[in-house]
């Protein structure tokens, strides 16, 4: 059998395994989704791996924590076949994605200023549009018009319906009936909110965490109430940011490797 010409020394799936914390057959499934070169055979069909493989394991659990499986696998991916300017664009909007988040947030924190603001004698009722103003200038998101429906403001957020049905239900955003179709119909306030409820759930929040701040948002209640929640937003995004950065480094790292053994 040809010796593979990347490689330099020899490791058996269970050195390669034990060496990242993983099972055996973790390791297979992650060859078998392109997450690892192709590994060697001996005569008798067991798989022989590399220093290169352990590289490219290192690469892809770097990857995870600020990219998450899906998107780290399709970066591995890309970069073993040779697609790297795919696996760029794939990075590119994982950051793309995180300046959104942190856009929102201090649109989300602007709003809130503007709403615990001594005398601004804002009510209740017109508190929602006060804080819709407020989001709207803080960030590059376009609020969609008033009388939006369920399958429009779905795409807009990139979800299915059927999670703003179920965000409904946990009293996230609170929709009207057309009086001739009966369809639900999302007013500016409700675009507010499922955006709101959306960079929340992105963060990780569950729906029973998410809505007791909606609450406070609509009803104007302060904001140190909200404090501790957006301290954690904020730790959050600084997190996948380090993440991000760290998971760069040991792709760079992979890169550097592959074209060296090439």
């Amino acid at each position: 059998m040809a010796q593979n010409p990347q490689s330099r020394g020899k490791l058996r799936p269970v050195d390669l395994a034990r060496g990242h914390g993983l099972s055996t057959q973790a390791v297979r499934n992650y060859e078998e989704a392109g997450i690892l070169p192709a590994a060697d055979r001996t005569a008798h069909g067991y798989r022989t791996y590399t220093p290169l493989h352990a590289r490219a394991l290192d690469a892809f659990l770097a990857l995870l924590p600020g990219h998450g499986h899906r998107t780290a696998t399709a970066v591995m991916r890309a970069v073993n076949e040779g697609a790297t300017a795919e696996a760029f664009r794939l990075i590119d909007e994982s950051h793309a994605q995180l300046l959104d988040d942190r856009r929102t947030l201090e649109a989300v924190e602007g709003a809130l200023r503007d709403l615990g603001r001594p005398g601004s004698g804002v009510t209740a009722t017109t508190t929602a549009a006060t804080t819709t103003t407020a989001a709207t200038a803080a960030t590059a998101v376009t609020s969609a018009p008033a009388g939006r429906f369920v399958g429009p403001l779905a795409r807009e957020l990139g979800i299915r319906p059927a999670t703003l049905r179920k965000w409904e239900r946990a009293g996230l955003v609170r929709p009207s009936r057309d009086p001739l179709t009966g369809y639900r119909v999302y007013g500016e306030a409700d675009v507010r909110d499922a955006k709101l409820a959306h960079q929340l759930r992105r963060g990780g929040y569950p729906l029973a965490r998410i809505a007791p701040v909606i609450e406070q948002v609509r009803s104007a209640g302060g904001l140190e109430p909200l404090e501790a929640t957006l301290r954690d937003w904020h730790d959050r995004l600084s997190a996948r940011g380090r993440a991000l950065l760290a998971g760069a480094a040991e792709l760079e790292a992979y890169l550097r490797a592959r074209e060296e053994r090439a």
